[in-house]
């Protein structure tokens, strides 16, 4: 179980990831640090909207900003790992929680299969009727 303060953030981290902007932006910046502007200009997004996407991330807490020494009017922007770090435990558990359960019922339909004696998908009920030779077996008269 997560905590409630553990579910806010990844409330956070998966609602700022919903965007497919946002995405590609982790993605780019999982292989370097970058400036907003090449940001913008990879992603072909104008500045003002890079700019929002980038707020929302930096809010989300899943980049950082920094500003280097030589110029502070320069943004540059960096994953944190926290925040996937927290989301691939989430997974990992519910990955974990689906797999019992999957194995679980596996396992039904495997005792169930040989309590009956019969491979699974296998019955003794008569196969239904077809349409065209459904009415042939109840006309029993003859003309």
């Amino acid at each position: 179980m997560v905590s409630e303060n553990a579910a806010a953030r990844l409330d956070d981290t998966l609602a700022a990831l919903a965007d497919p902007v946002r995405r590609r932006v982790v993605e780019l910046l999982a292989e370097r640090p970058r400036r907003a502007g090449e940001l913008a200009a990879e992603l072909g997004t104008p500045p003002s909207t890079m700019s929002k996407h980038l707020r929302v991330l930096r809010q989300r807490g899943l980049i950082a900003e920094t500003h280097p020494e030589f110029d502070a009017r320069v943004r540059i922007y960096a994953l944190r790992s926290a925040p996937m770090t927290e989301l691939r435990r989430w997974l990992a558990h519910a990955e974990q929680a689906w797999s019992e359960q999957l194995s679980a019922f596996a396992a039904y339909l495997g005792s169930d299969a040989a309590e009956s004696g019969e491979p699974r998908g296998v019955s003794d009920s008569p196969a239904p009727a077809t349409a065209a030779g459904a009415g042939d077996a109840d006309n029993t008269s003859t003309p």
